[in-house]
């Protein structure tokens, strides 16, 4: 499974935390971690300063508490236990699926996985409460889908719309319905 994995694993850049204002890069790849660092400074002795690098190789970054302190204080203690985790090789496939992959395979499950996995992580959280998704779910599910209804999804969106109860939503519907006839009256 790991043969499915880039050679590029993870990258963070970030500037350290006041009073520096040197400019930080941390980089995994699928054999190593470097950290990269330029000091950002007006003190003429500051000036001459090159650009740092520190490579190890996963092992090696696991037995570095120092390198692990300081890359905890400037891309704090997540993004550290995410590379401590790519380290060990502990690989999150799951977030590195395609989009529509992800949505092809959310639509399978039951809401309420749906809304367990929404909690996951940022990006599927994203992804469960995502239109795309949601206008799948309500295709798949209703009979019809009228026109009307379409334009009604697209302004509160699939989610909502599915979450409506019938009563509301032919409310919403009526009242779409009189607003538009109201309007063409008043161009007439």
């Amino acid at each position: 499974m790991a043969s499915l994995l880039q050679e590029e694993l993870f990258e963070r850049r970030g500037q350290a935390p006041a009073p520096s204002k040197d400019f930080c890069q941390l980089l995994v790849t699928r054999r190593q971690v470097i950290f990269r660092w330029w000091r950002i400074s007006l003190r003429n002795e500051c000036r001459e300063a090159r650009p740092g690098e520190i490579k190890e190789s996963h092992e090696d970054f696991l037995d570095n508490s120092s390198l692990q302190i300081q890359i905890a204080i400037i891309f704090g203690a997540k993004v550290l236990e995410h590379v401590l985790n790519l380290c060990r090789g502990k690989f999150d496939f799951l977030e590195r699926l395609p989009v529509p992959l992800l949505l092809y395979i959310i639509s399978f499950l039951e809401l309420e996985d749906i809304a367990r996995l929404s909690q996951v992580s940022h990006r599927l959280k994203m992804i469960c409460n995502s239109n795309a998704l949601w206008e799948g779910i309500v295709e798949n599910l209703c009979d019809t889908i009228t026109p009307e209804m379409r334009e009604l999804a697209q302004e509160m969106g699939w989610k909502q719309l599915f979450f409506t109860n019938r009563l509301q939503l032919q409310l919403q519907l009526r009242r779409r319905r009189e607003k538009r006839a109201e309007e063409e009256k008043l161009t007439e």
